[in-house]
């Protein structure tokens, strides 16, 4: 715990303007990003006597061990940077709001030659427009199903899609009336897209010109005595007035607004947010945050605008947004709306009539959402703070273990071996440091060296990133580290002295790697022999503050190093549910990378080994030819008539499909068909054939 005075800065070093600025602790990392009006005066509030601050504050200045400024120009300009950090830092002790759910939303894909309208959930896409956020997802799709009697737009996949226009036949739905089936050619492109321009017109909210249409095509179809026309239409205005039904008119004036409400108390804080377009609640939504800082209920909105509004523009942001209080100031953070929408943008309290009213509501739903989280929370900490000391007692350490790794090691038959870390804090899962290895030390199947490998691979990081000197890396050990998404982790990348330059261990802005933070436990699956090679690899490092242990799956039994005997926790004992979970994660995290890895493998071809051959001029060859084995039997002639590929690499492409040895015809096992050389999935690495049923086979194999 650092004394907040070894690092305070002297006052006339702090300029009296504003900025943004950054708390970060004795690893370098960022614990906590705010925003002032004056650094000087909002900088001094932190460096008080400990007591007369607020307890998570107190607990804030404790744990950071610098602090740092960013002078900006204007309000506006350290609202948007404050946003900009806490979304690439994500500290610590901001306030952060959780979603409770993914919510779902309806989407109309209008970057698409063909408009699909389907449900969608996380990151809004360009091209894309989006009604709700709503609920439920059947919500969505009881109101789509209305919607198609009258605007009949495409819902299928992509390969739906594609397979209808190969054959000719449209889907289902192209034959009941509710999809116009561009895919056969029934409507153009262009009046496909008028029908989905009209849906997304009905879902904004004009639903007026639509059903008064649909009353006087009815009328004119009747006076003409089309009665099936006319009962058809009848129907179809049923079905607009049903979907209108759904969402209820709660504002005149076909108002767009977000009603902002938050319920709090000492510890926590909820918050709910209706979205009312055309007069009509089209979408609902709510957050639940810690309060990690003594905060007011203006801030909390504050926070809750830059986490709505921090990645939208244009009409996402509407005209009106109404809020239970005002940030102070105000006018940065109306400006700030007003930059991202394109137009003003009014951010006021409703005072009085069916704004306030609705506003009552959406506080209701904000008060009970708390409650409710606080109901499921309150068993949740509970629970998680249980394991944590039981697993400290059993195991005899100094403290919980409020970082835990663990690894484990996967393989096809010593084929492909990896191996995963993954990281839980408090006893959650930290999937943004979870790591993916691959084993190069040695070739063939060792569990217990590849443990070893990669336990000494990870923690010669955490010393290099700690030690700050200027000793050289090894740059063999530091090539083939992945993380979660199968990236490479940027670091060093060539012998050199650490901290030198971009190749050094920290960013240009100081940030460390995530090597940097050691784990008070490391996890291993396995017994006896795991935990020993783990414990010598730390050994050899000259760590010795850092615990281990292994969890065996037959008995689920927790061995220590060097003890002959293992731990045995109470089946019920919470503890041993969270090594579970710990251990069964770090299985399935490998696993998956292993199959990624064999996969790849068993999609290799030849043309993978020409040199200089990329991906566009290995489909073109393709494309020309028709198949692989077709253009294996061609001459370099031929090969030369392939718009982009010279006589030279015409050569090479021959010598290379020369050289790998042609694949035996694959076998379908249940009709003992022979199917042909290029069909998906039936051929291995180097050509040879890999029958569904022999990829099953391997599959239980796999450790």
């Amino acid at each position: 715990m650092a004394d907040p005075s070894s690092y305070r800065p002297k006052p006339g070093e702090i300029p009296d303007t504003p900025g943004v600025y950054r708390f970060r602790d004795e690893h370098r990392r960022v614990i906590y990003v705010g925003k002032a009006k004056s650094l000087r005066q909002r900088l001094a509030n932190y460096f008080q006597d400990l007591a007369s601050l607020h307890p998570r504050t107190r607990t804030m200045v404790t744990t950071a061990a610098s602090v740092e400024w960013t002078v900006v120009s204007t309000e506006v300009e350290a609202l948007q940077m404050e946003y900009s950090w806490i979304k690439e830092f994500d500290p610590r002790f901001n306030v952060k709001y959780r979603d409770d759910k993914s919510y779902p939303y309806l989407a109309v894909t209008m970057n698409e030659e063909f408009p699909r309208v389907q449900v969608m959930r996380g990151h809004k896409r360009k091209g894309v427009r989006y009604f709700g956020p709503y609920g439920h997802a059947w919500a969505i799709r009881d109101t789509v199903d209305l919607l198609l009697r009258v605007f009949p737009v495409r819902t299928c996949s992509a390969g739906v899609f594609k397979n209808a226009t190969r054959t000719g036949r449209p889907c289902l739905l192209g034959y009941i009336g509710k999809c116009s089936a561009p895919c056969v050619d029934r409507v153009s492109a262009d009046e496909h897209r008028d029908l989905a321009e009209d849906f997304c017109d009905f879902m904004a909210g004009r639903t007026g010109t639509y059903i008064r249409r649909l009353e006087q095509q009815m009328a004119d179809a009747a006076e003409e005595m089309e009665y099936e026309r006319a009962a058809r239409l009848r129907d179809d205005i049923g079905a607009l007035k049903k979907a209108m039904e759904k969402s209820a008119v709660v504002l005149a004036d076909a108002t767009d607004a977000d009603l902002i409400a938050v319920a709090e108390d000492e510890l926590e804080a909820a918050v709910q947010i209706f979205h009312v377009r055309g007069g009509r609640v089209r979408g609902q939504r709510g957050w639940v945050t810690d309060k990690v800082e003594e905060i007011t209920t203006g801030a909390l909105v504050e926070h809750a605008l830059q986490q709505l509004y921090g990645e939208e523009k244009g009409d996402s942001v509407p005209k009106e947004v109404l809020v239970p209080a005002l940030p102070e100031p105000v006018e940065p953070v109306q400006e700030w709306l007003a930059e991202r929408r394109g137009s003003g943008v009014s951010l006021r309290i409703p005072q009085r009539g069916d704004k306030k009213a609705l506003m009552e509501t959406v506080q209701r739903n904000a008060q009970q959402a708390l409650v409710l989280h606080k109901t499921k929370r309150a068993s949740d900490l509970t629970t998680r703070s249980r394991a944590l000391e039981e697993i400290a007692e059993a195991l005899d350490l100094d403290g919980a273990p409020l970082r835990i790794e663990c690894y484990d090691i996967s393989h096809l038959q010593g084929d492909d071996v990896v191996a995963s870390m993954v990281v839980f804090e408090d006893g959650l899962q930290r999937k943004s440091e979870y790591r993916r290895f691959q084993i190069k030390g040695f070739a063939g199947q060792d569990d217990v060296r590849s443990m070893h490998e990669v336990v000494s691979r990870r923690f010669r990081r955490y010393l290099a990133e700690k030690e700050k000197t200027g000793e050289w890396v090894d740059d063999a050990s530091q090539t083939d580290l992945k993380d979660a998404s199968g990236n490479d982790v940027p670091g060093l990348s060539g012998p050199g002295p650490r901290g030198a330059g971009e190749n050094g261990l920290k960013d240009d802005d100081g940030r460390p790697r995530k090597f940097a933070y050691p784990p008070q436990l490391v996890v291993v699956d396995g017994g006896q022999p795991q935990v020993a090679a783990a414990k010598r690899a730390l050994d050899e490092l000259g760590i010795d503050d850092i615990a281990v242990c292994g969890l065996a799956k037959r008995l689920e039994e927790v061995w220590l190093p060097q003890e002959d005997d293992p731990v045995v926790l109470p089946r019920t004992s919470e503890g041993l549910y969270l090594l579970q979970r710990v251990r069964d994660e770090a299985h399935r995290f490998a696993i998956t990378y292993q199959r990624t890895k064999r996969s790849q493998r068993f999609r290799s071809s030849p043309l993978d080994d020409v040199p200089g051959l990329g991906d566009t001029r290995k489909q073109a060859l393709l494309k020309h030819f028709g198949s692989l084995k077709k253009l294996r039997s061609a001459t370099i002639d031929q090969i030369c008539e392939v718009p982009g590929i010279g006589r030279k690499t015409a050569e090479t492409i021959a010598v290379a499909l020369a050289q790998a040895a042609p694949a035996a015809p694959a076998v379908n096992t249940a009709t003992g068909e022979i199917m042909d050389e290029e069909e998906p999935g039936t051929t291995g690495s180097g050509g040879d054939p890999v029958t569904a049923g022999a990829q099953d086979e391997r599959r239980g194999q796999e450790t």
